[in-house]
């Protein structure tokens, strides 16, 4: 029996809970934290049970009955605040909304995607305002005024035919221009 057993089994003597406490902690801590983490198999998670547990047996130190060492006791409170822990509501939703999160996807990427997106949109219209007048002429009436070949033609009296070569010569000059930029 150690030194803090004799303290608690002879309780009857005036003692400081305190310093009782304390020695629990120093004496017991990491093994209460490590069992604490077989539990819930999170390090912060454990180490604010581990508090939580030795605020419980402070407070609960006049029911221990001495029918045990102080340490059996000690893991007891630890093993049944862990298993309050894991029923509770807070865990459940906890884990419930990480499980949740998994499934949605990072909103991380979706910025990654939206800046790679908005440069190569960016380098694009660069690319196109670079492009020769009559080849700029048909890829914009074409591309961002969504008009047919037809209506194009009416608007610069050019051939149809003449419009889909130009506007063929125009896609390889910004392809070349888009691979040379990757």
């Amino acid at each position: 029996m150690n030194e803090l057993e004799h303290v608690v089994v002879s309780k009857e003597n005036v003692i400081d809970k305190e310093q009782l406490i304390q020695e629990l902690m120093n004496e017991n801590g990491d093994a209460v934290l490590h069992l604490v983490f077989t539990y819930v198999k999170n390090q912060t998670i454990a180490e604010d049970l581990t508090q939580e547990i030795f605020i419980k047996c402070y407070e609960k130190l006049e029911q221990f009955n001495h029918q045990s060492s102080i340490k059996t006791w000690l893991y007891r409170v630890a093993s049944n605040h862990c298993k309050d822990y894991l029923k509770s509501w807070h865990y459940r939703k906890l884990l419930l909304n990480e499980k949740i999160l998994n499934y949605i996807p990072s909103k991380a990427k979706d910025v990654e995607v939206e800046v790679i997106a908005k440069s190569e949109e960016a380098s694009l219209t660069n690319a196109v305002m670079e492009l020769p007048i009559q080849f700029r002429e048909v890829v914009i009436l074409h591309y961002y005024e969504e008009l047919h070949l037809n209506e194009i033609s009416a608007i610069t009296s050019v051939n149809v035919n003449t419009l889909k070569t130009r506007l063929k010569r125009a896609r390889e000059i910004l392809k070349a221009y888009m691979v040379e930029e990757v």
